[in-house]
């Protein structure tokens, strides 16, 4: 009996939010595993493409492809567009995200709360929709959300984002069964506070403070969110769906 392996070769993977931070990191994991991936922006055009030229450097096929993936005609063209030029999509990887601030309740608007359920409810709902039809045919598919430590911690002040993020868990959980006979997969990444290029400028005393806390006394890096992306999109992880998976070196367990 043959070991189940982690390679994606022949395979189409959309990863939004894409040129930088976490979702790059997915995004470079997926590619060096074989699959074609479409990278997703939406403002900063010379970034991604800087990112993308990277990507192509190392010798992993893709597309670089510009959308909101909160509208609806947007996520439609872009699956259009993805199909069009790599072929129809196998794997979703949700990871685009507004700004995070925290804030006190009495500071926050219900605009925000909403923007946050944009990106983390409708976004998924929107990408999922629209690739479904070509999952369902073929009975197979992979959807994986980025979700976050904060859900089940209960970080403070952070009521926007954590609340999101818990309506995100939910619908990754319905859906999970829901699509389970098609032999689509359904499951969660959630990582901890990892380090990327928009923390920059966060407080060192708040950094310091995470740190301390670390079960495994390292910080964690991007490639560790690639690696377990590579993995649940892989058929190694086939007989897995629903799962919350943290990695967060023990910040949670159980």
């Amino acid at each position: 009996m043959h070991a189940p392996h982690f390679r994606l070769d022949g395979k189409v993977a959309l990863v939004t939010g894409s040129s930088r931070g976490l979702g790059k990191a997915m995004a470079f994991a997926l590619g060096s595993a074989g699959a074609r991936v479409a990278f997703n922006y939406l403002n900063d055009e010379a970034l991604a493409k800087r990112t993308f030229n990277e990507y192509r450097a190392l010798g992993y096929e893709g597309g670089l492809f510009r959308a909101s993936v909160i509208d609806e005609a947007e996520v439609q063209r872009l699956n259009s567009e993805i199909v069009a030029e790599l072929g129809a999509v196998d794997i979703v990887v949700v990871s685009a995200t507004p700004m995070q601030p925290l804030k006190r309740i009495e500071d926050y608007d219900w605009d925000f709360y909403q923007s946050m359920l944009d990106y983390f409810v409708r976004s998924p709902y929107l990408l999922t929709r629209a690739v479904l039809p070509h999952m369902k045919e073929q009975r197979w598919g992979r959807i994986i959300n980025l979700t976050s430590e904060v859900f089940k911690r209960g970080v403070a002040p952070f009521s926007a984002y954590s609340a999101a993020k818990g309506a995100q868990n939910g619908w990754s959980r319905s859906m999970a069964l829901e699509l389970a006979p098609f032999n689509i997969t359904v499951n969660m990444i959630a990582p901890g506070w990892i380090p990327v290029e928009r923390h920059a400028n966060d407080p060192q005393h708040e950094k310091d403070a995470y740190r301390s806390l670390i079960p495994m006394n390292r910080w964690g890096v991007p490639t560790d969110v690639g690696g377990a992306c590579v993995f649940l999109a892989s058929d190694a992880a086939s007989f897995i769906t629903g799962a919350d998976l943290h990695v967060n070196g023990g910040m949670t367990v159980g």
